[in-house]
């Protein structure tokens, strides 16, 4: 795959992601929905739609499934949901995808991974803005509803790393 491909792949799924964000944060913050009604309602309805697609194509299910990657993705949409009580969409996103990155990233170095000089570049400056946003001067975070959204994080990134290949 081409790397203008690869860009604009990864460009559409982060706008699709920060889409959720603040969808989801509005419907929590805007409507009289309360954040487990919300999280049972994504799920069902996730798990809806993927039976509807799986019956569509006439396939079998690829596998048995697995409790704990189920477990994961209840921790991800229950901590997110609950989270966005809290946290503008701004900052929540920023924690969550920050928490999936150093899951990912941390347990492929732990695995024996290497960073290139590039990559390793690049998780320096991610990990510097991340300190200019909490300079002080800037209002901090709730560190309740931003230790939820960084478990969320680090729940989305086991079940995505349990979902490769």
């Amino acid at each position: 795959m081409s790397s203008v491909r690869i860009l604009a792949l990864t460009t559409l799924a982060m706008m699709a992601f920060a889409g959720n964000s603040l969808l989801c944060r509005a419907a929590l913050t805007h409507t009289s929905i309360d954040a487990a009604s919300f999280t049972g309602i994504r799920l069902v309805s996730g798990a809806l739609v993927l039976w509807l697609i799986v019956r569509m194509r006439h396939a079998a299910p690829a596998g048995a499934g697995s409790w704990l990657s189920a477990i994961a993705l209840f921790v991800y949409a229950a901590g997110f949901s609950f989270a966005y009580v809290g946290l503008s969409a701004g900052t929540g996103a920023l924690l969550l995808f920050g928490a999936v990155q150093v899951t990912m990233i941390g347990y492929g170095i732990w695995s024996g991974e290497r960073l290139f000089k590039l990559q390793f570049i690049g998780l320096l400056l991610a990990f510097g803005g991340l300190i200019v946003l909490l300079l002080p001067g800037l209002s901090a975070p709730p560190l309740y509803a931003s230790v939820l959204m960084l478990v969320a994080g680090a729940a989305w990134g086991v079940y995505s790393l349990r979902g490769r290949g």
